[in-house]
């Protein structure tokens, strides 16, 4: 009986002590003057990987209609964005667009005109990468594609 009694209250003291020690170092952590920072920075990391991954599920290179949907999906959100003042997710959506555009030359002439030149050079510069990424995930497609025949 008395044995029973000591392990009870020894769990209910570890159990109170566990408690305590996690309000005390989740009050620490949240005073941190950096924490809000960090938080941020850590959702805007998961949201923009939250895209890159959603961009693959999204584009189907073989369907026709749904490259057409992103395209104009894509040039929709990058005009938004740029008007918002978010020129760094305006110009991902635009390289989006470029990239599965048939004609990209005419329609990099047309952004040429219209967007002021800082924001055609970081288009100019993000290009490269967003078109290899599409490459990748065409060539991704085919060999899926492989495996089932």
């Amino acid at each position: 009986m008395m044995g029973s009694r000591t392990s009870a209250l020894a769990a209910g003291v570890c159990a109170a002590l566990f408690i305590g020690y996690c309000v005390y170092f989740d009050r620490k952590r949240r005073s941190d003057p950096n924490f809000r920072r960090k938080l941020r920075e850590r959702r805007r990391k998961q949201k923009t990987a939250e895209e890159k991954s959603d961009l693959s599920k999204v584009l189907d290179l073989k369907d026709p209609e749904k490259i057409q949907k992103f395209f104009l999906d894509e040039i929709q959100l990058g005009e938004e964005c740029l008007a918002h003042g978010d020129y760094e997710t305006g110009v991902e959506h635009l390289t989006n667009a470029i990239a599965v555009c048939g004609q990209p030359q005419q329609l990099l002439q047309v952004l040429q005109q219209t967007l002021p030149p800082p924001v055609f050079q970081m288009l100019l510069t993000k290009l490269p990468t967003i078109s290899q990424k599409i490459i990748n995930m065409q060539s991704l497609a085919e060999d899926d594609v492989e495996y089932l025949i």
